[in-house]
């Protein structure tokens, strides 16, 4: 069965049971969550969320600076108030720099990307400091949200502090 059909039929299941039609826009919980886009790291099963508790954000390295708009939106049109940023073990971003990919996106797509920051990191524990501290530190960001942040360890589903 190709993808969209298993999409497709997955959906159809799902709304055939759906009840949650009449939960509020803004989250219950009142906290975002910033994550990885990585298909080991489910936000809502790590972490105990149902529909309608959190907003969850999620990009490649579960970067902060690529979720500052959403996290503006998130805060100053929806009410939230604190900020849950999860980075995660094994990491792709651990596996290439800037340049690297830069130069991939020429050889295999003829497309310039030399003025994309894709964010790379070393090390999966500062990279959660830096984000933290970039939300912390953004004008954007009201001075009394709380910002958390973790690493997801892929291999045993452990939440660990880092800030």
């Amino acid at each position: 069965m190709a993808i969209l059909d298993e999409v497709r039929a997955a959906n159809k299941s799902y709304a055939a049971g759906f009840t949650k039609g009449d939960l509020p826009m803004p989250p219950g919980r009142k906290f975002t969550v910033v994550a990885c886009m990585d298909a080991r790291l489910d936000p809502a099963k790590a972490l105990g969320l149902q529909e309608g508790d959190a907003h969850v954000i999620r990009n490649a390295g579960g970067r902060a600076a690529d979720a500052l708009r959403s996290l503006v939106i998130s805060q100053q049109l929806l009410g939230t108030n604190e900020v849950i940023v999860v980075h995660h073990t094994d990491c792709g971003m651990l596996t290439f720099d800037n340049a690297t990919l830069q130069g991939i996106c020429s050889d295999r797509l003829g497309a310039d990307a030399s003025d994309i920051d894709f964010l790379p990191f070393g090390d999966v524990e500062q990279s959660v400091r830096d984000d933290v501290d970039l939300i912390r530190s953004s004008p954007l960001i009201p001075n009394d949200v709380n910002v958390h942040g973790f690493v997801y360890d892929v291999r045993t589903g452990k939440l660990n502090a880092v800030v």
